[in-house]
């Protein structure tokens, strides 16, 4: 794929990818797996690390990916690709949205994104959870070291306060000492 063809795919996945990163990764897995830019191993791995950094994690695969396929100037180009659809709907929504807002029309339109929303974030947990937990590969096989360190991990998120950063520390130590 070309830098301008690389632009407009991440044009596209900016524009569509209501609801943030977490959407993106369902969709940016059908265009950029799909398409033979990366392996699911090599995808996931990288929504691992996207999710370790600092910063939004659609911009930071954008980056990635840009970057594995044509080096730095591809990592600025998929970047920027990502970001101008966002930038356009700002612009456009600050001027117009405090006059349409309370428009029943629109309170309909946000009530009906939503529920698509969540279950585009429960698909990509679950494809998240299945290369993570449930191993695919020549044969497929629950890993039950990742099933209690994820089953562990999901407790202490629900019942303590403990920053995140804490979680992916804890999830790396885990790996390097037990698998």
């Amino acid at each position: 794929m070309s830098l301008l063809g690389l632009y407009w795919q991440f044009f596209w996945i900016g524009l569509i990818t209501i609801g943030g990163g977490q959407v993106g990764i369902t969709i940016m897995y059908d265009y950029i797996v799909e398409k033979g830019l990366l392996s699911a191993e090599t995808f996931y791995n990288m929504v691992a690390i996207a999710e370790s950094t600092p910063g939004p994690i659609g911009i930071n695969m954008a980056t990635y990916i840009g970057y594995k396929s044509y080096g730095v100037l591809g990592g600025i180009i998929c970047t920027l690709g990502t970001v101008t659809p966002s930038i356009i709907i700002i612009i456009c929504i600050a001027k117009f949205f405090s006059k349409f807002f309370k428009t029943p029309l629109i309170q309909d339109l946000f009530c009906g994104i939503r529920p698509v929303v969540t279950g585009l974030i429960l698909v990509a947990a679950w494809q998240v959870f299945r290369i993570s937990v449930i191993k695919s590969g020549s044969e497929t096989f629950l890993s039950i070291p990742c099933l209690v360190c994820f089953a562990c991990m999901f407790v202490l998120m629900l019942k303590t306060k403990i920053p995140p950063i804490l979680y992916i520390v804890a999830g790396a130590v885990f790996g390097v000492l037990v698998l």
